[in-house]
């Protein structure tokens, strides 16, 4: 079945261009390729995986991962699938226990001063964010996974605030396959590598409100904004991986994690000095960044007062918020199988079945206009559009291409090289070769 979507999408070169070479052994030619919207989708072990454009903006983000959700709808439509076939933007399959990912990547400079105290905050911020970032889960993975790599031991839960916490084990590390980690190591930039490095981080939940979205992409580039200008706040937890599990098992206030030295502190307040130092540096400076410190700040003091009043912005604040009342009209427990259909339904990318999208706030700057244009047009401000226009002047052609993130090549004709990811003309181009 994903295979038909994807060729759908590619077929007669309808929304991008199919990769006709192979892209490493676990990827060969056809299976998956770029979208002139400047994305990419591709089968990973048994998944669909929709990349979005490079984008400049949070609200782009947004918006190009939603328009990611409209083309498998108008595939499914299109190939007499709808009613029985359905996609879900979630994290755990609840009957084999696996998880799927939700992979954030950004792009930095190699000047950033990555420091020890340094590392430390970025760990320290990545896991308290999941108080804001994460989407809800019924239920809690297998204990033995839960004391696994020397971290503590937990009972079963009934509901916890995260779907990917239970999943990670380590602070750092390369591989993402078997040991998933807070920051991926694997230093791939997919631009110009004496400029650029990539952060990409596995440990986040796949957001189905776009609120949600949008203060997690935004405000975790504020603080990366921190990060380059040597300004994050010193701060350490004593065990960022235990921090992040234990507070996705406490959805209720007081939340409270330890730190180096034996301390222990509220995690609201601590996240909060985040956001207090990204106010202090970068209010003002335009619109977006203002419209996240402002939704920042309000979430950080509802989560503390009443969270109630975040659901249809946050995730899991809106799950729990919608299982209880379910729970509360038909005489439920917590841990009755049916609430797992009832979780899953809440991921829907169908917005006339999605439970999450039907609860969502309608305001907010994070209101997405333009997402017909999205499903074939790339961000005009970023390597994304080159990288676009440079496929449009391929399509229709009888001949043979290469595209990647940063490249794009006829065989013995052009090859144009996309290092920069920012930039976006004249023609994108940081170079040129034969």
């Amino acid at each position: 079945m994903l295979p038909r979507v994807r060729d759908w999408l590619f077929e007669k070169q309808r929304y991008g261009l199919i990769d006709l070479h192979a892209r490493g052994w676990d990827e060969p030619a056809g299976n998956g390729g770029f979208l002139f919207n400047g994305g990419r989708v591709y089968l990973d072990m048994g998944h669909l995986e929709y990349c979005t454009p490079e984008c400049v903006s949070a609200l782009d983000v947004v918006r190009y991962d939603r328009a990611g959700d409209l083309l498998l709808l108008e595939a499914i439509d299109a190939l007499g699938l709808a009613g029985r076939v359905s996609f879900f933007r979630n994290n755990v399959d609840h009957y084999t226990g696996a998880t799927f990912g939700c992979h954030e990547n950004y792009s930095l400079e190699r000047t950033v001063p990555l420091t020890r105290k340094n590392r430390l905050s970025l760990l320290a911020f990545l896991a308290l964010r999941v108080l804001f970032t994460g989407a809800g889960r019924v239920g809690s993975n297998r204990q033995e996974l839960i004391g696994s790599q020397n971290l503590p031991a937990a009972e079963p839960v009934p509901f916890q605030i995260s779907q990917r916490a239970d999943y990670i084990v380590n602070d750092c590390f390369e591989w993402i396959q078997h040991n998933r980690a807070i920051i991926n190591l694997r230093d791939e930039p997919l631009a110009d590598a004496q400029r650029f490095r990539r952060l990409h981080l596995i440990l986040g939940d796949t957001n189905v409100l776009p609120s949600a979205l949008f203060l997690k992409v935004g405000a975790t580039r504020l603080v990366l904004d921190l990060l380059e200008a040597d300004e994050l706040p010193a701060l350490a937890l004593a065990n960022p991986v235990a921090s992040l599990r234990l507070l996705s098992r406490a959805p209720d206030p007081p939340w409270r994690v330890a730190l180096v030295g034996g301390r222990t502190a509220d995690a609201l307040a601590l996240a909060g000095l985040y956001c207090q130092k990204a106010k202090q540096l970068f209010g003002g400076r335009d619109p977006e960044t203002d419209a996240l410190l402002a939704l920042w700040a309000r979430v950080l003091e509802a989560l503390a007062t009443d969270p109630e009043s975040l659901v249809g912005v946050l995730d899991w604040v809106s799950k729990r918020y919608l299982l209880g009342q379910f729970l509360a009209r038909q005489g439920l427990a917590w841990d009755d199988p049916w609430l797992e259909s009832q979780d899953l339904e809440f991921h829907h990318i169908d917005p006339t079945r999605s439970l999450g999208l039907a609860l969502a706030q309608p305001h907010g700057c994070w209101n997405l206009t333009g997402l017909e244009r999205a499903k074939c047009e790339p961000p005009g401000n970023s390597r994304a559009w080159a990288r676009s226009r440079l496929m449009r002047k391929i399509q229709d052609k009888a001949c043979s291409y290469f595209v990647d993130w940063e490249e794009v090549s006829v065989p013995n004709r052009e090859r144009a090289l996309l290092l920069d990811p920012f930039r976006a003309g004249p023609d994108g181009l940081a170079r040129r070769g034969e």
